[in-house]
């Protein structure tokens, strides 16, 4: 029976598991090195991360992107976007040389078993470990719209969906959101000859200013510091003191998971879009139904807390749709976990699990990390930078736990609080 089964292999598990092995723990590491990144993001796109805040995360800091960068001989400037294709790369350079052995056989089935937990592969075979993360990413997330749901994929997909945007070559595509990923797939689709427009229920587009540069006059420094979710003292806490972040009250955290960095687009992308893509601002789809050639959208005038209802309706003809619309990070969409075992977890009010200060769910010897804990920690799990602080801390946690030795694996007894989320936690 291993000490830690680290289930995913994204940014996420394989920081835990470079700070796991690193401390000796006896480890597997189950998942397709990072598959989203691979499977679930087409060419030519860019990270709206810089490049010295897109670091996986190792004790030494011996595996940066800058590291990989160098070593074959490119570069990881301040203010230079980063392909997704090199991010990509230096993923699977990181976990050749941080992390043992990567299993790739995808865990099919998470379940209790005496002294901790059993995990079913997609061959059939079982692993055991005392204590388990759970590290899947952000596809298991996807949010559609309700209007769009139901509908077949060659007509609606999620902008998570596209390794490659060349099918849609030629036709008519209409992007729902306003944020990165929108404007981005709008910008490639745009470039390639697809007709494509973006609607949105935000009033206005926003985006993100050109960075200044790194090294500025201490004053600067002083009144609007750099951080990796961008400039300034409220971000800075968000990026640098998770901890904290968790400290505060309940519908605080609540506020900041729901509006910090709201939608809004790279620099970088700005042109790409203003010139070539039609927009339609304030408005979102009320309804969707098949057609022959296409899609019909029921499209109304966004009114916020105006419920179902819009004013006025119109209709627009288009041959697909795709919802670039994020990610909800539910425990009930925690996939593999049984359904035991997601109902025993307590939850926020916004239905992520909860966690402790070490990432530990309400479920002793089961730890999260990703952006489902965003509700817990804030913004940066949102973020390949939140590994810096994920990692070593729920390392800590495990340590913690197996060193406890009871409790790992036992069902937590009914009402049981794990004591930060004891104001604002509720069992579904």
């Amino acid at each position: 029976m291993y000490d830690l089964l680290v289930v995913g292999a994204g940014p996420y598990g394989l920081s835990v598991a470079a700070h796991a092995a690193s401390a000796g723990l006896s480890l597997k590491v189950l998942g397709r090195p990072m598959a989203s990144w691979r499977d679930h993001m087409p060419r030519g796109m860019f990270l709206k991360s810089e490049p010295w805040a897109s670091n996986l995360s190792d004790p030494e800091r011996r595996w940066r992107l800058d590291a990989y960068c160098a070593d074959r001989g490119t570069t990881a400037r301040h203010g230079e976007p980063v392909p997704v294709e090199t991010f990509t790369e230096y993923g699977l350079w990181f976990a050749r040389h941080a992390v043992p052995d990567v299993d790739e056989r995808a865990v099919t089935r998470l379940a209790p078993c005496a002294g901790g937990f059993e995990a079913v592969l997609d061959d059939g075979s079982a692993v055991a470990a005392r204590t388990v993360v759970l590290a899947v990413g952000v596809m298991p997330f996807a949010e559609v719209p309700t209007a769009l749901r139901g509908l077949p994929p060659d007509l609606v997909s999620h902008s998570g969906d596209h390794a490659d945007l060349g099918p849609l070559r030629g036709r008519d595509v209409t992007v729902v959101g306003a944020g990165q990923a929108a404007l981005e797939t709008a910008a490639l689709l745009a470039e390639q000859g697809t007709r494509v427009r973006i609607l949105a229920r935000a009033d206005r587009l926003c985006w993100n200013d050109v960075p200044p540069p790194r090294p500025r006059p201490w004053w600067r420094s002083v009144r609007a510091p750099h951080t990796a979710l961008g400039r300034g003292w409220r971000n800075w806490l968000y990026a640098e003191r998770p901890g904290l972040v968790h400290l505060l009250p309940g519908a605080t955290r609540a506020r900041i998971a729901a509006t910090a960095l709201g939608p809004a687009g790279a620099w970088w992308v700005r042109d790409r879009v203003e010139p070539s893509v039609e927009v339609h601002l304030g408005h979102r789809v009320a309804a969707a139904s098949p057609e022959p050639g296409g899609v019909r959208l029921e499209v109304v005038r966004h009114r916020p807390g105006a419920g179902a209802c819009g004013e006025p309706a119109w209709s627009l003809q288009t041959e697909h749709v795709i919802a670039a619309t994020g990610f909800r990070a539910t425990a009930d969409r925690l996939t593999p976990l049984t359904a035991e075992l997601r109902g025993s977890l307590l939850r926020l009010p916004d239905g992520s699990p909860a966690v402790g200060r070490d990432f530990e769910s309400s479920y002793p010897g089961l730890f999260l990390a990703g952006l489902v804990t965003a509700g817990a920690f804030g913004p940066a799990m949102r973020f390949v930078h939140g590994t810096a602080f994920t990692a070593p801390t729920l390392v800590r946690g495990v340590r913690r736990r197996l060193a406890a030795g009871a409790g790992v694996g036992a069902i937590p007894a009914p009402g049981r609080r794990t004591a930060p989320e004891r104001e604002t936690a509720t069992r579904c």
